[in-house]
């Protein structure tokens, strides 16, 4: 994968993790609050990463193939 690709990929995982992070915390951060650091960390990305692979990314990249039909149009 050439750098513009990459950098594009980079973009595309930001725009899903950052925000589902943020929703994350807000739910269930309370919950969470008094487990250790380590333990803290696997339940979110025992979540998070299947809802990337599975749901977010596939959204995005919907998306943007959406606009770049659009921009071709």
């Amino acid at each position: 994968m050439k750098t513009r690709g990459k950098f594009i990929q980079t973009i595309k995982i930001w725009i899903v993790i950052y925000p589902s992070i943020t929703l994350f915390n807000i739910l269930f951060g309370s919950y969470l609050a008094d487990l250790p650091l380590f333990l803290k960390t696997l339940v979110l990305t025992l979540v998070l990463v299947p809802w990337m692979v599975f749901v977010g990314l596939p959204f995005i990249n919907k998306v943007q193939q959406k606009m770049s039909k659009n921009e071709k149009s």
